[in-house]
């Protein structure tokens, strides 16, 4: 039998690749993250990470791990709801960042509204900027959302890098400004790539803006420009775009949780939902399958 405690850090260290923001999020020390893990390790007969100087990484049985432990968890939160007789009622409004739309968090919803089906789940997709804007208003419950600087507020889904991508066949011309396409403000991501490319003293121009991701990424693959996007949510038919093409780093970016004040009933289904999405945060980054448009 695998210990649920151990199975839970064992997800925390997957999705944030950091031993130390796993104990973050989990309230532990990092010696004792360690321990859960080397134990997991042990019942499991194989080494789940990778561990050097440069950070953290799944092995191939650690990928295989995450599928089981999520399983697991899962089954046990099912076991403990109905024996403990407890059932969430009311409304939930729950923001996601546009970001996450093509990837499998309708997964993770349609397992809570399975477990919880008298929660009446209120969805709102927006900017991350928008979406820190009407939580601080009181318009929503709880938000799935990019955090503003590593020193933000929220809990830690997970931790990525910022990339520039666009058309395989793009072919950027370093004596002209570069094409961006990009967000309307308050878009967090937009604000990023004008302030990098604006500190290399990059000349840049709009080619496209839109509130849809589904807009940018059309206008991307249509070669119109670059976008700045979160390397682990790259969508089909956009490449990564090396680094002779010139463009300047981005840096980090770090997806968090955020919940709203108020209603104790809506708290008490965010916590719900806050910790489905955690326990299954390794699907937000491995985009939806399916066909390119």
């Amino acid at each position: 039998m695998f210990d649920p405690a151990q199975l839970r850090t064992f997800l925390a260290v997957a999705q944030t690749l950091s031993f130390t923001q796993a104990a973050h999020r989990l309230g532990l020390r990092q010696s004792t993250v360690s321990q859960h893990v080397r134990r997991l390790e042990e019942a499991a007969g194989c080494r789940l990470f990778v561990r050097d100087t440069h950070g953290v990484e799944l092995t191939e049985d650690g990928e295989a791990m995450l599928g089981f432990a999520r399983t697991i968890l899962e089954a046990n939160e099912r076991a403990t709801g109905f024996f403990t007789g407890t059932r969430l009622r009311g409304r939930l409004r729950f923001g996601v960042s546009e970001d996450f739309v093509l990837t499998r968090l309708p997964e993770i919803l349609e397992g809570f509204r399975r477990e919880h089906p008298e929660v009446d789940l209120e969805l709102s997709v927006e900017l991350s900027g928008t979406l820190h804007q009407r939580l601080g208003a009181g318009l929503l419950d709880l938000c799935l959302a990019k955090r503003y600087g590593p020193d933000g507020p929220g809990q830690l889904v997970w931790r990525d890098k910022l990339v520039w991508i666009g058309s395989e066949r793009l072919r950027l011309d370093p004596e002209r400004p570069v094409p961006l396409i990009a967000f309307p403000p308050p878009g967090i991501t937009r604000a990023r790539a004008l302030e990098v490319l604006e500190r290399h003293a990059r000349p840049w121009r709009v080619a496209c803006t839109s509130a849809s991701l589904s807009g940018l990424v059309a206008a991307a693959r249509a070669g119109l420009g670059v976008m700045a996007h979160a390397q682990g949510l790259v969508p089909a038919g956009l490449v990564r775009l090396p680094a002779r093409a010139g463009l300047p780093d981005l840096g980090g970016v770090d997806f968090v949780l955020l919940h709203g004040r108020g209603r104790s009933r809506a708290q008490e289904a965010a916590d719900a939902l806050a910790a489905a999405i955690l326990a299954g945060g390794d699907r937000l980054h491995r985009p939806a399958a399916g066909p390119v448009p």
